[in-house]
């Protein structure tokens, strides 16, 4: 076999055809990863050699065949097979012995490869700021890919005489084995099967180990498919020595042990490994426990493809990748679509886009740079979780005012996990927790809350809640009760209420205004004086930990309103002015309630103090920016404020906090105290504490949705409809209510870290061409100089030959 081996070799590098063979690979694939610019690592912007594992299996598609071509049909076509039969060796020796041998050719075909990394590595910014650990990873799974195509090629040389036969041969057997499988499996009447017919294939395996992700099912699986093709090719070439029915006894035997191997119950007793550095493909244990827990088919389909920048196409392959895993995981319970809304007929696709319009998904304008210039995309980035009726909007993109479009797309790529999964449990849980928005104190109508408790329904049973009519042991059936923007005081027996779901560990989400500051009585009057609303629950929220205060911030960070400028014609002029009385909250905090959660809109917000007590844990969640004012009760407010120059030293002050999260045993507030009237069955909570949460904000106006003044619909909540900007308020009201519903271990997952890894523009502008040479140019020097000293070598060496 060693002797095989060897010849296999030397043979191949003593023939001008395979230095061309292997230096027309090194000169497609570099100008494809570095000058073409639809697939260059240079206009992708990431320090990431992605697109050539992405073109790689095509690249090798011909060039295994090439080099495997002439291993058995050559020696048949030359005549030197039935020689090398006379020798003192097996047909196991041969096969073997040719296999190993052009799957090391291969390999060395690649070897000129790493010179993209290294190369990546000096472009990167700062310089160094690669996955070494994935694109090793990924360079196995290469490796592996290339040894399944040699198999492939052995076996095809082995069926004919002919080196040319044997090329095409094996070049369409390796594209079906690649393929083919995934292409069929899109059949209609294979639906049902789309998944087992899909795995059949080695793409569905290559994926991940492309990634730089080894699942033990891809390897045994591609170890499986190199030992049956060696197999067949024993078989064949030794099927006039041997009995026939012993030749398909030894194929069903080798068939029955990668059919049994291949089971679940094998490969799941190994697990995976992930090469990346930041563990990106790995999912949480929590992400596992849901997924292999689904039982029900859910469909995950992405809208957001087409004609993409690269930031976005990162975004996208991210969430394929991302939702094939959990297909996985699942057992093929998730069932993954990608619909692009851009293709087919105009009238296609003006029916797909106000499909999706009607759904709440609104389209991006994009730029998408061309040869000839720039031009607008529409896109969707979004996707639509779905089990029978019941379906989750996700949205993909993760906006932040502030932040670099790249980093943008990092913190998207990052929240990809908790989005799915967190769309995959509210559809596939049995139990869904009922959630209370109280009514009976001048609360919002259910037209404000609509988009709020819409937002909520798929995961939760919603609806409103009368303080004063709910007996207690109803209570017990919410898990959070909502205090939305009430107006009017609460009695003391809603107060008593409250205290039971507390002291029973209920959650409860306090967006209260403390002032009475309003727009319309601004728009009506010019001017407001300020008064702090009665409510009655200063008492109740202080012994809890929290204090609102009676106060409004102005901030220079603020939302626009539209405002009368003028006259022309009789005509009002109407132009939207910042109102500092409406400020953008800018989340900083770290908490996973608000991690790279994009600006939230509020109306009148006012303070919150946390007020000392050992057992309540207290954490700040939202802050005011540093250029902020305070109003307090008795101050007055006008519209005038408007036309006036702020002096930004004026507002400078430190970030005051308007929200935050209480949590822990909260204390009894009726203790000593007489039951209040209209409590009909009295209970004593004294000894009944259980753990329970809180948020409070100073504000009642972020959970309300605008309503369109036309036809009178809602908006999505957190929309604004004078600046048609969309704002996170509904994000930030899943996050909430996931936290206060006990899911810390889903909302935790918002804690996902995945590093970004650029290229330095200013290196790839100045030095574009230079790199481009040192990596179309440099592998092909390489290759013709050391094809240049092994022929003088074996020039050498025969001359000596055949002077002695």
């Amino acid at each position: 076999m060693l002797s095989i081996y060897k010849k296999e070799i030397v043979t191949y590098f003593n023939s001008f055809i395979g230095y061309l063979a292997i230096g027309l690979f090194l000169l497609v694939s570099g100008l494809l990863i570095w000058v073409f610019p639809e697939t260059s690592i240079l206009d992708y912007g990431y320090a990431s050699i992605e697109p050539f594992f992405d073109l790689a299996p095509y690249l090798l598609l011909l060039l295994v065949p090439a080099i495997s071509m002439q291993s058995i049909a050559g020696e048949k076509a030359n005549g030197t097979f039935d020689l090398l039969l006379s020798k003192p060796i097996t047909f196991v020796d041969i096969v073997v012995g040719k296999f190993l041998g052009s799957w090391t050719v291969s390999l060395l075909a690649l070897l000129p490869t790493l010179l993209y990394p290294i190369c990546l590595y000096a472009l990167a910014a700062p310089s160094g700021n690669i996955d070494t650990g994935g694109i090793i990873g990924s360079y196995i799974g290469l490796c592996l890919l290339t040894a399944a195509f040699t198999s492939i090629s052995i076996f095809s040389s082995s069926l004919t005489h002919n080196p040319i036969i044997a090329f095409l041969l094996a070049v369409v057997l390796c594209f079906f084995a690649y393929y083919g499988f995934d292409a069929v499996s899109k059949f209609q009447f294979l639906y049902k099967y789309e998944d087992i017919v899909a795995a059949l294939g080695i793409q569905y395996h290559y994926e991940a180990l492309s990634r730089g992700v080894m699942i033990a099912a891809d390897l045994i699986y591609l170890l499986s498919f190199i030992g049956l093709f060696i197999v067949l090719s024993i078989g064949h070439l030794g099927r006039k020595f041997t009995n026939r029915k012993r030749t398909f006894t030894v194929y069903g035997i080798a068939v029955l042990t990668i059919l049994l191997i291949n089971q679940n119950f094998i490969t799941n007793l190994f697990g995976r490994i992930d090469f990346t550095e930041d563990k990106r493909y790995t999912l949480s244990d929590t992400s596992i426990d849901i997924l292999k827990n689904t039982n029900q088919n859910i469909h995950i389909t992405i809208f957001l493809d087409g004609e993409l920048p690269s930031g976005f196409s990162r975004l996208r392959q991210s969430a394929i990748d991302l939702a094939r895993d959990m297909n996985r995981l699942s057992k093929g319970a998730i069932k993954v679509h990608i619909i692009n809304p851009q293709e087919g007929s105009e009238a296609e696709q003006q029916q797909i886009m106000e499909a999706l319009i009607d759904r709440g998904l609104q389209p991006t304008n994009l730029n998408v740079k061309k040869n000839t210039g720039y031009s607008q995309n529409l896109i969707f980035p979004f996707a639509i979780v779905n089990k029978g009726e019941e379906e989750v909007n996700v949205n993909l993109l993760q906006n932040k005012i502030g932040l670099s479009p790249e980093q943008v797309l990092n913190n998207s790529v990052q929240n990809l996990e908790y989005s799915f999964i967190s769309a995959i449990k509210k559809l596939s849980s049995s139990v869904k927790p009922f959630i209370g928005f109280t009514e009976g104190h001048g609360e919002p109508t259910d037209l404000e809350l609509y988009d709020a408790m819409h937002t909520l329904a798929p995961a939760h049973q919603v609806g409103r809640i009368n303080l004063d009519s709910i007996e207690l042991q109803d209570l017990q059936k919410f898990a959070v009760i909502v205090i939305a923007k009430p107006q009017a005081k609460f009695s003391e027996s809603d107060k008593y209420k409250i205290d039971y779901f507390v002291r029973n560990g209920g959650a409860v989400l306090w967006a209260i205004d403390q002032v009475n500051a309003n727009i319309e009585n601004l728009r009506q009057a010019g001017s407001q004086v300020l008064l702090g609303n009665e409510l009655n629950l200063d008492d109740q929220l202080f012994l809890y930990g929290g204090r609102l205060n009676y106060d409004i911030l102005a901030d220079m960070n603020c939302a626009q309103i539209p405002m009368s400028i003028g006259h022309i014609n009789g005509q009002p002029q109407i132009e939207l002015t910042p109102w500092f009385f409406y400020p953008i909250l800018m989340p900083t905090r770290t908490h996973p309630i608000v991690k790279n959660l994009d600006g939230i809109r509020t109306e009148f917000i006012g303070t919150v103090d946390t007020i000392s007590n050992p057992q309540i844990k207290k954490e700040v969640i939202l802050e005011s920016s540093p250029f902020t004012q305070a109003y307090k009760t008795g101050s007055s407010i006008s519209l005038r404020m408007i036309e006036e120059q702020p002096d930004p030293e004026s507002f400078r002050s430190e970030q005051k906090p308007v929200a935050v999260l209480l949590s822990g045993n909260f204390p009894y507030v009726f203790q000593g105290r007489p039951t209040p009237t209209g409590i009909a069955n009295p209970v004593d909570l004294t000894h009944i504490s259980k753990p329970a949460k809180m948020f409070v904000i100073g504000d009642g106006d972020w959970i309300i949705n605008q309503i369109n003044g036309k036809d009178g619909s809602p908006y999505p909540l957190g929309w604004d409809k004078y600046t048609e900007q969309q704002f996170a308020n509904k994000t930030l009201l899943q996050n909430v209510v996931d936290y206060l519903t006990n899911d810390e271990q889903l909302i935790s997952l918002r804690n996902k870290e995945v590093k970004l890894r650029l290229l330095d523009q200013a290196q790839v502008k100045q030095h574009k061409t230079k790199w481009q040479l040192i990596n179309v140019l440099l592998p092909l020097v390489l290759l013709i100089t050391i094809g240049g000293i092994q022929q003088g070598i074996r020039k050498r060496k025969y001359r000596k030959k055949v002077a002695i």
